[in-house]
């Protein structure tokens, strides 16, 4: 049985946003789910231009976990755009996460 989850600092963010292809209809096309702390993780290093060791000590995570994070994070956004999936951010950890 795989342990339970660090206790992870994330921006609250309630239900879930999915972002799609125009023009496809959500029911004819494969979803990719990003967990809220691959997009955490991706918001603080590629959107506020952080680097892996400031985004670690912001979420409270190793800076070897945000790396991997990252990579997970962007291949799914990635193969979502190659082959015109959903992306699904949603909130997995609503009783853990806490507004920065």
């Amino acid at each position: 049985m795989p342990r339970l989850k660090k206790k992870r600092c994330c921006r609250a963010f309630n239900g879930e946003k999915i972002f799609k292809p125009v023009g496809i209809k959500m029911c004819e096309m494969d979803s990719v789910q990003i967990e809220l702390d691959e997009f955490e993780a991706i918001r603080l290093c590629d959107y506020e231009g952080k680097n892996q060791i400031e985004a670690s000590e912001s979420i409270g995570l190793s800076r070897g976990t945000i790396q991997r994070l990252l990579q997970s994070g962007r291949k799914k956004i990635l193969d979502a755009l190659l082959y015109d999936k959903a992306i699904v951010i949603k909130n997995n950890f609503e009783n853990i996460s806490e507004e920065k």
